[in-house]
């Protein structure tokens, strides 16, 4: 059935009828498949290159390098987003994106490492997410308000599949180009195509085509950028259905960063290849697939579980679901369950962020969505960075850790109420 089964009750060939929603996916897919590029080559050159050696505080630093810089650009993008014409800046951060790309790159390839190579993947993910937040702004520009929910289903879900793919490409490329540091530049390097691709698609769009219509920010920019972060707080917190997505979709960061540091230093350090499930870098292969099919699930069932039992209790059986993943099959640390887990945990992480972005499209004026958006994927990726550094203190070497994971699934029940609290039960 696929991805685009999620779109049923629209139909994929009027959902995919408007030109701008197909050039928009083009942009989309084509960035997020070189982000999973260099996400794990640059992975694979830090955690699984012989010549280099990781512990938990070291991936905990790579983890953080690679999605921490939102935090500090968000502000600036979301003023940005808000006040530039959206088609340009995609294409200006693409093209920048590349050439950064290209320069980390290089740096590993020099067999640079700490500061100067921690310093360019910041700026090569500092300007990924300035590109996530504005495709997610424009997406109400080019998709009728109606069907705002099957477009995230499509455009997210498979954006992440296509992501996964991306870092699928650069697994299946460390063994032909080499797992040393020549090796893993040229793996990274790759990742390029994406940021090219992405550019020539949003140069497609007319000027002015994705917003934003109007704005309502003081004319310097820079009082503008400092605004930012607050004015984004403030609509969502006016917001009940957007921040009691906030409160529902932080805690599963949180607790999907403590999984992630465990799982990724089982694979180095503790499982051994099983008959179909591997250790190494080619198991964290498998569980990223397990993570991108339990997207496409989330694609297919979201829409019907929102149109039937309402946004409220899709998004609260989405937690009770993780939580109860994250007790029953997490706490086995074995190497399949560790992969099924990670398929049912990113499912119904997809099912807690569809909704949340349907929230803020529908609910968050034109004027302010740039900012809100930056906000929520500032914090998507705070949350999770602090859990991986706080674990990382406590969890053993190898990553054995049957207490960390129940802490986990006691983080789901904890943003299960935060959410019940926040959310109206007459929203829908």
């Amino acid at each position: 059935m696929g991805a685009v089964g999620a779109i049923n009750k629209v139909g994929a060939r009027r959902l995919f009828a408007g030109g701008g929603f197909r050039r928009l996916l083009a942009s989309r897919f084509a960035a997020q498949w070189g982000d999973g590029m260099f996400q794990a080559g640059l992975g694979g050159a830090v955690l699984f290159n012989p010549e280099r050696q990781a512990d938990p505080i070291a991936v905990a630093i790579g983890l953080a390098v690679l999605l921490l810089p939102y935090s500090v650009i968000g502000p600036f993008a979301g003023a940005f987003l808000d006040r530039w014409d959206r088609r340009r800046v995609l294409v200006v951060a693409n093209l920048l994106r590349g050439v950064l790309v290209v320069v980390t790159a290089a740096a590993v390839g020099a067999g640079i490492a700490g500061v100067p190579l921690y310093a360019g993947a910041l700026l090569v993910m500092g300007v990924s997410r300035f590109v996530g937040a504005g495709l997610s702004a424009s997406l109400p520009h080019v998709v009728d308000r109606d069907h705002l929910v099957e477009a995230n289903a499509v455009a997210a879900t498979l954006g992440a599949a296509v992501a996964a793919v991306g870092g699928a490409c650069a697994i299946a490329l460390r063994p032909v180009l080499g797992v040393d540091n020549t090796g893993s530049a040229l793996v990274t390097g790759f990742a390029v195509l994406g940021s090219l691709v992405a550019a020539v698609a949003a140069a497609r769009f007319a000027r002015g085509e994705l917003g934003p219509d109007e704005f309502d920010e003081p004319p310097q920019t820079m009082v503008a950028v400092a605004h930012g972060l607050a004015d984004g707080g403030r609509a969502a917190a006016r917001t009940p259905t957007v921040a009691a997505g906030f409160a529902a979709l932080l805690t599963h960061r949180l607790a999907f960063g403590v999984s992630t540091l465990v799982g990724l230093l089982l694979m180095r350090y503790w499982f051994t290849d099983g008959a179909v499930f591997r250790a190494g870098i080619a198991g964290v292969g498998q569980a990223v697939a397990g993570g991108a099919a339990g997207m496409l699930v989330a694609a297919v069932v979201t829409p019907p579980l929102v149109s039937y039992f309402g946004r409220r209790r899709a998004i609260a059986g989405a937690l009770v679901v993780a939580a109860a993943a994250q007790l029953g099959l997490g706490l086995l640390l074995a190497l399949p369950t560790v992969v099924i887990a990670t398929f049912v945990l990113a499912g119904a992480g997809q099912v807690v962020k569809l909704s949340l972005d349907a929230a803020v499209q529908q609910d968050i004026g034109d004027e302010v969505r740039g900012r809100v958006f930056a906000l929520y994927d500032t914090l998507f990726n705070v949350a999770y960075v602090v859990a991986v550094a706080l674990a990382a203190f406590v969890v053993p070497a190898d990553g054995y850790a049957p207490g960390l994971l129940a802490t986990a699934s006691v983080v789901y029940l904890v943003g299960l109420i935060g959410y019940l609290t926040v959310e109206r039960p007459d929203r829908g």
